[in-house]
């Protein structure tokens, strides 16, 4: 008999050849050209749209392909030159890619859900808006974020089977784990998941050729710096998760394998990274240098900005700040989410709004749940 599945019954350590993530060179002779084919691409190209335009337009699944009809690659908005090109090498990915997105951005939006930028999406092409040409904190989390879907969509579509040129993980064998525990379960490809998203997600940044120095060259870094810190976050929380099997329950026998982290945590550790991201400017000799010394030099898992945050209070076209006028706001609440700090001193309205709620539930034998519908008045507030 075999019970549910378990990520606390093996111990946490990872075997020591995933404590860190792997190489960004990914194998096979495919991916090999695909980065020689990025190295290819050095003119710059406008952030005017995104890949991550890939989460607003529906994707079709190769196997949907019509014979003759233009290639899918071609028709995809926001891809630069080098991810057109990776697309053509692995066109099946794309549909993960798109998943990975809009997880990230649906995490997004979780996470600033109650503050004065909330992660808003304005368009389906640059998807956030010019709120994105400012390299703040709020771009940070948003690129580490998107970076941390791609490496979740793509693993766990190669354990389901759903990649030609990926499988389950390869991990090897915690040394922790007991002996009569089986190491073998189909686990999360969190490494190729890693790599490719390094590959695709990286390439925009890559193939831009920015003076040394340059206010450009410091924002391609950011971005780079950020991107990793969203894909080490997901190799991170990766853990060892196991099933029982016996006789009645018995536990007699355990499977284990790796298993991604649900992203809600991917969420939770990179929103303590934005509240603690380090403010960076370029130096002359092109890299980037803490604007305050007395902090630490952040590692691969931080995140870093290079602008400060423009004010989200008001709406303003220049910014790509939307402003919080007609934002609901918690009356009672000292934190961001209340009247005061929502609505910058502005003040705010009330109204009163018709909530329906099940009530009065009573379990039926046998098996199921019947619930009335309430109706209840309360009163809410709006930005003004």
């Amino acid at each position: 008999m075999q019970g549910a599945p378990s990520r606390r019954q093996a111990p946490r350590g990872l075997p020591q050849s995933r404590r860190s993530p792997p190489q960004p060179t990914m194998t096979g002779p495919r991916l090999a050209l695909a980065a020689a084919l990025l190295c290819s691409c050095t003119s710059p190209v406008a952030d005017a749209s995104s890949w991550w335009s890939l989460a607003m337009n529906p994707i079709q699944r190769p196997e949907m392909y019509i014979i003759g009809a233009q290639p899918v690659c071609s028709q995809l908005p926001g891809l630069s030159p080098g991810q057109r090109k990776l697309c053509q090498l692995y066109q099946e990915h794309m549909v993960f890619i798109g998943e990975g997105a809009r997880s990230a951005i649906k995490e997004c939006q979780y996470q600033f859900r109650q503050r004065r930028w909330n992660c808003s999406t304005v368009d389906n092409t640059s998807v956030f808006g010019r709120v994105m040409k400012i390299g703040s904190r709020e771009t940070a989390f948003t690129y580490a974020v998107s970076a941390a879907g791609v490496v979740n969509a793509i693993s766990r579509a190669c354990r389901e089977g759903e990649l030609s040129s990926c499988g389950c993980s390869r991990t090897a064998r915690p040394k922790d784990l007991p002996r009569d525990w089986l190491w073998g379960g189909c686990g999360d490809n969190v490494e190729y998941g890693y790599r490719f998203a390094k590959e695709f997600v990286d390439a925009k940044e890559r193939e831009k050729n920015y003076v040394r120095g340059s206010e450009e060259q410091a924002r391609m870094l950011m971005n780079l710096q950020n991107n990793e810190a969203g894909r080490r976050a997901v190799y991170k929380l990766a853990d060892v998760a196991c099933k029982c099997h016996g006789v009645s329950g018995s536990c007699s026998l355990k499977t284990c394998w790796l298993q991604l982290a649900d992203f809600r945590k991917v969420g939770d550790l990179l929103k303590e990274k934005y509240d603690s991201a380090a403010a960076m400017r370029i130096s002359r000799k092109g890299k980037l240098e803490l604007v305050n010394n007395r902090f630490n030099m952040p590692t691969q898992e931080d995140l870093v900005y290079v602008d400060p945050s423009p004010d989200y209070c008001l709406r303003n076209e220049t910014t790509g700040s939307l402003g919080t006028q007609g934002r609901l706001c918690n009356k009672t609440s000292e934190g961001m989410d209340g009247c005061e700090l929502m609505c910058c001193g502005r003040g705010y309205d009330q109204f009163k709004s018709v909530q329906v709620e099940r009530c009065h539930c009573k379990f039926h034998w046998c098996c199921y749940v019947k619930c009335k519908k309430c109706t209840e008045i309360v009163d809410q507030y709006v930005c003004k």
